[in-house]
């Protein structure tokens, strides 16, 4: 069998044995606790990008620990997780530090974005009382 006709050979296995819409639950990108986020992921974790969400709903954009070691117990629930912060796009711990917070806040790939209030673009200034004609 030539290497060509073996590739398309896998390539229509996998499309058949995977899921075409929806990922295994364990597989998605959701939110949950540091450690559950990194445990999905087959490197542990290391190289990725995650940020917390709270960071959003505060609009702080750009932010967000980039990993490079974790220890996970308790099946990936808990552990130990080092990184390097950037804040708002600048690298603020160029050495590996303990990530704080781990359980405490919820977690999620990728770096911060700024949440849009609904009422952002529909909210119209205020008058002050100088600004106010006399009656």
């Amino acid at each position: 069998m030539s290497a060509g006709v073996m590739a398309a050979a896998l390539s229509q296995t996998f499309r058949r044995l995977l899921p075409t819409k929806d990922l295994p639950p364990v597989l998605k990108a959701r939110c949950g606790n540091l450690y559950e986020v990194l445990s999905r992921t087959p490197t542990g974790g290391v190289g990725l990008e995650v940020h917390q969400t709270r960071w959003n709903e505060r609009n702080i954009t750009n932010s967000y620990w980039v990993i490079t070691r974790s220890q996970f117990k308790l099946q990936g629930t808990h552990g130990k997780a080092w990184g390097r912060l950037y804040w708002k796009g600048v690298l603020v711990s160029p050495a590996d530090e303990r990530i704080p917070g781990a359980l405490k806040y919820t977690w999620k790939e990728g770096r911060s974005i700024a949440k849009q209030s609904p009422l952002a673009g529909s909210v119209s200034p205020r008058k002050s009382s100088t600004e106010s004609s006399p009656n």
